[in-house]
């Protein structure tokens, strides 16, 4: 029974949803469910099956008409066989028709209104199959013709194509509308989308995403309580989830940023869709038709106003067409000029970037008819006025998000990034909610992976805003390595135990300095382990790594002297001495001590010929390139201090050949955080060919900087994958040696800054956390933007349902631990607090700045 004044809610099903049985049940359970729970009647609107519209555009073009056509016929009639329906009776008036339009005389010029009819069957087959299965699992479904409710409407200088094959539709309903509408029997109805009515009474198509807007328009027509978009995916992303598997889900937008989102290359939901459900301000929702229980991605005007980055997207096969002329400058009307040649060949324009002498604008094949008669005639057109360069292919790469002038401060990544390649074209638009960077196609491979990281990374895509990120593909897909729980809470007795002795205090646990030095023996492709101690040199961490059969990379004589006093029976061979710009003295105090030696310029051999005459050193060469989770890290590229350039090997050997200096081990490290396995692969490739030139060297050392999971969200390093890498490294250079010298990796999760609270302030909306340490201690976060997870020891077990800045008490507006940390509300002044990862580079770079004291160092075992 259908109640009088229900309202209605929009189902939509694309090709995917509607290709197999188990995808129909679905829909008669989804559909089911809105009736039930929200006592509503409930439209579905289906899309033809998988590839169909495809073969009839083909038809459409007049490609082998008859066998595409009995291909299809086949295909319905295959597919009504797994749904246990006779295809005859069901499809049979559908089949007719079809096999009528192959042969219809209006094909043999490809009529504009037999086209539309053409992919008009896809949608009326798929729909009346769907309505007489769901019918036959005993869902009380009616079946009606979009036609007889969608208007298409004929917009100003709109080319014929577009008012037949390309239509929008009314979107003001007569008064009689839904009270019309509502008289259907069946409290559940199925129709097409993709199809509505031409202004001769005949059919006209939407075009390519019809089927979205279709639905958007019944919603909008109806005002409906939602409109629902079921696909297969879970929603829109931060970025094409197929490219960046770490992009995460948009549960919450607004239409507006959605609009652009979807404008901009996102293809899970076509732009115009979003028009007439924003007109009727209807609610719009998408969801993954497989996991119907993900939250999906919800539009509508309530969604909460946060300004940053919410997704970055890529459309390829852009063309450009640039214009210059010296005429253009104060011209009255030329621009006018112009854009009625655009408009002569039907064309729209996207975006447009102009100077005193040129007008350069792009060109969207989703909403243009791009191909090289229409260029060559708008390019005929345009030279009467300016001369024409028409550019492509090209990929427009845009960000999306509010506020987008406010964000250009942090986007000095992304800008890098985009310095490398040729630029094209740069837009922001008027309404502050997008920046797009024109580029051509083949310099946008791979990009979007780390524009998507840096955006994270520098705090312009607010991810932490969970109104408005879930969680990451990865994350959806099972696929994410879990993090392994913390030393510190089976410790968290001892800890707070620890902390009633003073703050601040760093404490190392030595079992998990044991465990991952492990985690590196056991792989078998590296032959020799150095600790580099400048990550943390405390005397207990130093014994325990020996121990454990590592050795000792140093960067100084002070780091040298330390070693062994706190080792003084430490074999030197042990000992490897990788020092920047040292005074000469040192390197002569390390020849002397027999550590291993690193050099990495030729100056030095040349200014202390007798420091360095006959000894064996290791040569420290800089790629050309770098890496890093932080520009302050990334230690390989002109721009770094670090290494000899490649340009001066033969030099060096030349000097070194001089001195009777053997150079037998090669070295290079740029940079720290670095998780690729290609990387490391280009760079032992790179060693081993200057390698096999120099001829006297025996190993090769590819540095440290393994990254560990400081955030939330951040996996631990993949030691398998790694491993595999190094192991086929060494397949391929099998005459040397593999030397490794990692810090970070062996003692950063070791380590925790203990602290006390020692002020809660609130200013401006803002509330902060002091603690009674600041940068002097630890000084990451202010050096390099450093995320440590932040945590109140003392109330660990209540929720962390308050948002505060952790912020220290020296006198600089950089002593900040963390913005928008989550803590209990309930924190309070005196309350032991924790600082998680701090193992590695906190003491060892801590500081008596404003004359704080140092932290206190405690081991536990």
């Amino acid at each position: 029974m259908v109640a009088e004044g229900q309202r209605w809610v929009v189902l939509k099903f694309g090709g995917t949803s509607v290709s197999r049985r188990n995808r129909w049940d679905t829909i008669g359970t989804l559909a089911a469910k809105r009736m039930a729970e929200e006592h509503a009647r409930v439209l579905v609107i289906v899309s033809a099956l998988s590839g169909v519209t495809n073969e009839l555009t083909a038809i459409c073009a007049g490609d082998d008409v008859a066998a595409r056509v009995e291909a299809l016929v086949e295909r319905h009639r295959m597919f009504c066989g797994e749904l246990d329906l006779d295809a005859d009776a069901v499809l049979g008036e559908r089949i007719s028709t079809l096999r009528a339009l192959g042969a219809d005389p209006r094909g043999t010029t490809l009529a504009l209104d037999w086209q539309a009819e053409v992919l008009a069957q896809g949608e009326l087959m798929s729909s009346t199959l769907g309505a007489a299965y769901l019918r036959s699992q005993g869902h009380d479904f009616g079946w009606c013709d979009a036609r007889d409710w969608l208007d298409a409407v004929s917009l100003p200088n709109a080319s014929e194509w577009s008012q037949r094959l390309s239509v929008n539709c009314q979107r003001e309903a007569d008064a009689g509308f839904g009270e019309r509408f509502s008289t259907q029997p069946n409290p559940l109805l199925i129709s097409q989308g993709f199809i509505a009515r031409h202004r001769d009474g005949s059919t006209a198509v939407l075009g390519r995403g019809g089927s979205d807007t279709s639905a958007a328009y019944f919603g909008c027509l109806l005002k409906a309580r939602r409109v629902e978009i079921w696909t297969d995916v879970p929603g829109m992303f931060s970025a094409n989830p197929r490219e960046v598997p770490d992009a995460r889900l948009l549960t919450r937008l607004d239409y507006a940023e959605a609009q652009e989102i979807a404008t901009t290359g996102a293809k899970v939901l076509h732009p115009r869709s979003l028009g007439p459900c924003r007109h009727a301000d209807v609610p719009m929702a998408i969801l993954d038709t497989e996991r119907p229980d993900l939250p999906g991605t919800r539009i509508d005007t309530s969604a909460a106003t946060v300004p940053g980055v919410k997704a970055i997207s890529r459309r390829n096969g852009i063309v450009l067409v640039s214009m210059e002329s010296v005429g253009m400058w104060q011209s009255v009307g030329f621009l006018a000029d112009i854009f009625e040649r655009f408009k002569r060949h039907g064309l729209s324009v996207d975006l447009i970037g102009s100077s005193e002498t040129n007008v350069t604008v792009s060109l969207d094949p989703s909403e243009n008819l791009v191909n090289t008669n229409v260029l060559e005639a708008l390019s005929a057109d345009l030279e009467q006025i300016c001369r024409v360069r028409v550019i492509v292919p090209c990929a427009a790469i845009t960000l999306v998000g509010r506020g987008m002038r406010s964000l250009l401060h942090k986007l000095s990544g992304v800008w890098a990034t985009f310095g490398k390649e040729r630029v094209h074209l740069i837009s922001q638009s008027s309404n502050d909610l997008n920046l797009t960077f024109v580029i051509d196609e083949a310099d946008a491979d791979g990009m979007l992976p780390f524009l998507h990281a840096e955006l994270i990374d520098s705090g312009a895509m607010p991810v932490y805003e969970a109104q408005v990120f879930g969680p990451r593909w990865r994350e959806i897909q099972g696929q994410l390595r879990p993090k392994p729980t913390p030393w510190w809470k089976a410790e968290r007795e001892r800890l707070l135990q620890l902390a009633e002795g003073g703050t601040p205090r760093y404490v190392y646990h030595l079992p998990t300095v044991r465990e991952r030095a492990r985690q590196l023996t056991a792989i078998d492709a590296i032959d020799r382990r150095y600790y580099a101690i400048k990550a943390n040199s405390h005397p207990q961490i130093l014994k325990t790594l020996v121990a454990e059969g590592f050795g000792l990379e140093c960067v100084s004589l002070g780091e040298l002297r330390h070693v062994f006093e706190v080792l003084p029976k430490l074999d030197p061979r042990r000992v490897l001495f990788t020092p920047s710009f040292a005074p000469h003295t040192e390197y002569a105090a390390a020849f002397e001590l027999g550590v291993t030696v690193t050099v990495d310029n030729v100056e030095a051999l040349r200014r202390w010929p007798e420091v360095f005459r006959g000894r064996s050193i290791w040569l420290r060469i800089d790629l050309g390139y770098g890496d890093g989770h932080h520009e302050k890290v990334t230690t390989g590229g002109k721009a770094s201090k670090f290494g000899l350039a490649v340009a001066r090997v033969d030099e060096f050997v030349d000097a070194a050949r001089d001195l009777g200096v053997s150079i037998v081990g090669l070295h290079a490290h740029l940079g720290s955080g670095v998780e690729t396995r290609a990387h490391w692969r280009q760079m032992y490739d790179e060693l081993a060919g200057f390698a096999r030139r120099i001829g006297s060297v025996q190993v090769l050392d590819i540095g440290g900087g393994l990254p560990i999971p400081y955030g939330q969200d951040d996996e631990p390093f993949d030691l398998g994958d790694w491993a595999e890498g190094l192991a086929e490294m060494k397949a391929v250079h099998p005459a040397f040696q593999l030397v490794v010298e990692p810090g970070r990796f062996l003692v950063a999760e070791c380590g925790v800054l203990l602290a006390s609270a020692s002020q809660v302030v609130e200013k401006d909306g803002v509330l902060r956390v002091g603690l009674d340490t600041g940068m002097n201690a630890l000084i990451r976060p202010a050096l390099y933007d450093a995320w440590h997870e932040i945590i109140n020891l003392q109330r660990l077990d209540e929720a962390t349902d308050g948002v505060f800045d952790v912020v220290g008490p020296i006198c600089e507006s950089s002593d900040v631990f963390g913005h928008r940390v989550r803590l209990p509300a309930t924190t309070v002044p005196g309350d032991a607090m924790l600082i998680a990862d701090a193992g590695a580079y906190g003491y060892t770079m801590a500081s008596t700045y404003n004359l704080r004291a140092l932290p206190v160092e405690d081991v536990i075992e």
